[in-house]
This record gives structure tokens, C-alpha cells and sequence, in this order.
């Protein structure tokens, strides 16, 4: 019998789990936890992943696409529609980096705590 690992959960560090929590929560559909609170935050995705947040202390904000501060996660999320979802994003507070390496078939934003991530088409 082979192994093998079922990843059911994903959290990331930064200041305010509240604020960030909020900030997926908009753009994936998934609902936050009950038990969320100020020092970690999680949200329920479909298929059941989970999304956690978690605050630390003296949180540096990954430095993209320098590596002073390295990026320490990268998500994707497939749209249908970047420039439509781009918008979308910007306006909940994601920024658009200067450096974009994928050309027109991706694009890659940070959000609110620094995190890079890309927007692939489907």
C-alpha cells in the first residue's frame, strides 16, 4: 500500500487573521469558522479545505519578488476572467506588483499582509 496525504489545511502568518480571513473569504465564497477569533482566524472551503490565519508577533511582510523577506507561500486561484477578477481584488486591498513573470497567462497580486498569489485562467 502507498502512502498518502490528503492536504485539508493551509495557514498563513500576519498581523490581523481577522482582516485577511475577510479578504478570501470575499473573493473564494468560503464561510469563516465559528471558533475564529483575534489571534487565529479560519475559513471553511469548498471541498473542505481549510483556510487558517494566524497572528505573529513581529509578522514581516514577504518582500515580492525580492527575497529579503521571502514570499514563505504562494497560492493560485483559477478565474475565468483575470482582468475582471483583478479588479475585483484590487479593490478589496490586493496590490498589483510592477514585476509580472507569466505574461498574459497569469497574474500575480499580493494580499493585504504580503502574501504574493496568482490568478490563472481555467
Amino acid at each position: 500500500m502507498t502512502a498518502r496525504l490528503k492536504l485539508v489545511a493551509i495557514t498563513l502568518d500576519c498581523e490581523d487573521p481577522g482582516a485577511l480571513a475577510e479578504f478570501y473569504r470575499q473573493v473564494t465564497g468560503s464561510e469563516l469558522h465559528p471558533k475564529s477569533h483575534n489571534d487565529f482566524a479560519g475559513l471553511i472551503g469548498v471541498g473542505g479545505l481549510f483556510m487558517g490565519f494566524q497572528r505573529v508577533d513581529g509578522y514581516r511582510r514577504p518582500q515580492w519578488p525580492d527575497q529579503t523577506v521571502p514570499q514563505q507561500i504562494h497560492l493560485d486561484f483559477e478565474v475565468e476572467d483575470l482582468d475582471q477578477m483583478e479588479a475585483i481584488l484590487l479593490r478589496l486591498g490586493a496590490t498589483r506588483p510592477e514585476h509580472q513573470p507569466a505574461g498574459e497567462r497569469a497574474r500575480v497580486l499580493i494580499d493585504p499582509a504580503g502574501h504574493p498569489f496568482c490568478l490563472t485562467l481555467n
